[in-house]
């Protein structure tokens, strides 16, 4: 279906915050996945990796985006663009968080670019080596 309705986006809750599938190959039939992070206030998010380039738009608030052992400091309006296989960590705004769009190509994975899961990882994150596909990414 060409229009994937806001009352049927499929939402997923983590410790972090609110990812909300806008399209992907589940929803859609999208050959790429769009999904909205609400992250909460003071988030700080995994390091992690994907193995593809993924884009991401900040759409209000702001957040520190660690990437490959540099900071960068980001807010409503600013885009970046994350390359395949760097080690990246989102860090939120403290009072007020921040809310992004994010896209990737279909079937993208995540991973732990140690090959460790952080030892207070959510259930949903990788674990040791592993590579998955987000469930907002699906």
């Amino acid at each position: 279906m060409p229009v994937v309705l806001n009352a049927e986006c499929r939402r997923t809750e983590t410790p972090n915050g609110v990812m909300t599938t806008l399209a992907s190959p589940t929803q859609g039939q999208a050959e790429q996945a769009v999904w909205r992070v609400d992250a909460r206030p003071g988030m700080v998010g995994p390091v992690h990796a994907f193995d593809a380039e993924v884009l991401w738009t900040w759409l209000d608030g702001a957040a520190v985006v660690e990437l490959g052992g540099e900071r960068h400091e980001v807010a409503a309006g600013d885009t970046m663009v994350l390359p395949a296989d760097v080690s990246r960590r989102m860090l939120a705004d403290p009072e007020r968080g921040f809310v992004s769009i994010v896209t990737a190509p279909a079937g993208t994975k995540v991973y732990n670019p140690d090959g460790a899961a952080a030892p207070d990882a959510c259930d949903l994150a990788p674990k040791g080596t592993e590579r998955l596909v987000p469930l907002w990414a699906r």
